[in-house]
């Protein structure tokens, strides 16, 4: 396919927002072979025959989210460090006085708690259409691409943010099973590949992100600590909501806080 950008800035940008030329190509080519699910990016078919024929050659789901080929991924990364800056979203979700609870329960119990979190996770935010950056001791950190989610990434966020609160138990009768508080957060990071000779990674790097890492700190079990730009890009309208002043190291910020329970409907509803 004839080469359409003057700088290799403008093609990842095209593609993480999904208007890259080859990305329509390839959507006309494969979705004449069967089967669905499907790479969201160039529609690689993950079932059926075109699992047979095109898995062996890396059309195959990659490890940090299975809604993308590994190929897809693989084949952006043209030199060293290739990747662009852009709006995107992130979420942060940690275990709650984690250290505390492993005494209480034990090492071989919280390595099993732990364990079911991870899975958890990651059934959640792949749901949830974003790239699970890591997998930090008792955090999970994942961002949100148009490329996935369309323009309303800080949305898509969010209802992550709910549904894994959710998913541990937050709003049960019982209690959750894992107490965990999460941050929310909206801003630009370069997104792209890193290489360092056979070794690559998809990645993300910022301020936003590390300010995510901060707000998410702040969050009480139970908490999604969404900050004033993520709300005001997902439209959530935040006069009812809690409103908090955060410092954090120097970047003073405001954000909602959004509590899970058994009441509380998912961004974006009209309930």
């Amino acid at each position: 396919m004839t080469r359409k950008f003057e700088s290799l800035e403008q093609e990842w940008r095209a593609y993480l927002e999904g208007t890259h030329p080859s990305i329509r190509f390839g959507q006309r080519t494969f979705r004449l072979v069967p089967s669905s699910p499907r790479c969201k990016m160039c529609s690689a078919p993950f079932g059926g025959v075109g699992k047979a024929m095109f898995g062996p050659l890396g059309f195959k789901p990659w490890a940090k989210n299975p809604n993308l080929c590994a190929k897809c991924v693989t084949s952006l990364a043209k030199q060293d460090i290739s990747g662009v800056e852009i709006e995107l979203s992130f979420l942060f979700a940690d275990v709650r006085r984690s250290s505390e609870l492993a005494r209480r329960v034990g090492t071989m119990e919280f390595t099993r708690l732990m364990q079911r979190f991870y899975a958890v996770a990651s059934e959640v935010l792949f749901g949830n259409e974003a790239v699970v950056e890591k997998f930090i001791g008792d955090e999970v950190v994942g961002f949100f691409l148009p490329l996935l989610t369309g323009p309303n990434h800080a949305a898509a966020a969010i209802r992550a943010a709910e549904d894994l609160l959710r998913a541990t138990g937050h709003g049960d009768e019982d209690g959750p099973w894992l107490p965990l508080g999460a941050g929310v957060n909206t801003g630009f990071a370069f997104v792209g590949v890193v290489s360092s000779g056979p070794a690559t990674d998809f990645t993300a790097f910022g301020d936003a992100i590390n300010l995510t890492a901060h707000v998410a700190s702040q969050a009480g079990p139970g908490e999604i600590l969404v900050t004033d730009v993520a709300a005001s890009a997902a439209g959530i309208q935040a006069d009812a909501l809690e409103h908090r002043e955060l410092s954090l190291k120097g970047h003073p910020m405001g954000a909602v806080v959004l509590r899970t329970s058994a009441a509380t409907p998912p961004a974006g509803s009209s309930a």
